[in-house]
């Protein structure tokens, strides 16, 4: 599944080729994703001008003067930036064609993403609207996390991946913040120190912004806008290295499965 820094990087993608371009027609090959694509999409959004792209978590924001269209990759979705001319294949199930030859095309296999158009203000939809505070915004800091944690028996792990409390820290960051701060992930969230939730915060910080900088992880179902696998996978220390050495102490590091999730630690590093 395209975690945050997957979005941001999509968003990022695709802003150059769309930004201040007029719609001139949407095809929709298949409307049945998460929830329907709304059928007027095209008469919505012809001939109507991008100005400005924006992310909320794992939603990107196209914001024309009149509304905003919020796209959802869900599970297996891809944003892909071609010539409108370019073959449609599978899964292709939604082109917004530009004025500049370009094409916005929207490509999910397992149809879990979504596409809505508002014409209200996109942070009080209702999808958006309950969402907790960006992990790299100056509301995110060890104070916040504390005082969200207090009296919490869920485990730390659970805690963080709460998008009510904070958005966009998926499994595979999870994991890693985790360990970058020495924590166990079964630990309950209210038995951590604000101290240790600081330094937690700051992990968070760190192991997102890498992964925007180097692209994004590269997952099964996940290529950049320009069809180019992101790299951040290489340097992960925990996610998917079951039984492997730890890079720190040399220790196994065990998987464990939490709320239907995997989980990777390091058992002597984090406690």
């Amino acid at each position: 599944m395209p975690e945050l820094p997957e979005v941001e990087t999509t968003c990022r993608g695709i802003t150059p080729h769309i930004l201040q371009q007029a719609v001139v027609k949407v095809i929709i090959r298949d409307h049945r994703l998460r929830w329907p694509v709304p059928r007027t999409l095209n008469n919505t959004l012809e001939n109507c001008i991008v100005h400005k792209v924006t992310r909320r978590a794992k939603y990107i924001f196209i914001h024309f003067d009149h509304g905003t269209l919020i796209l959802h990759l869900g599970m297996s979705g891809r944003l892909h930036v071609i010539d409108k001319d370019t073959p449609v294949l599978k899964h292709d199930h939604v082109d917004i064609v530009f004025n500049n030859g370009q094409c916005l095309r929207f490509h999910d296999p397992r149809r879990f993403g979504s596409i809505h158009w508002t014409k209200t203000d996109p942070a009080l939809h209702k999808l958006i609207k309950n969402l907790g505070v960006e992990p790299l915004s100056d509301a995110f800091t060890g104070e916040y996390l504390w005082q969200q944690s207090r009296k919490r028996k869920i485990s730390v792990k659970q805690f963080i991946m709460d998008s009510h409390i904070v958005v966009g820290v998926g499994n595979i960051y999870a994991s890693e913040s985790l360990f970058l701060t020495g924590i166990h992930p079964t630990r309950a969230a209210g038995n951590i120190s604000q101290q240790r939730y600081v330094l937690l915060v700051s992990a968070i910080k760190k192991v997102l912004t890498a992964a925007i900088k180097q692209g994004g992880t590269t997952l099964r179902d996940f290529t950049q806008s320009d069809g180019q696998p992101g790299y951040f996978k290489q340097k992960l220390n925990v996610y998917g290295r079951a039984d492997e050495r730890c890079n720190q102490c040399g220790a196994s590091i065990k998987q464990i499965v939490q709320g239907q999730r995997a989980t990777y630690y390091c058992g002597k590093c984090q406690r």
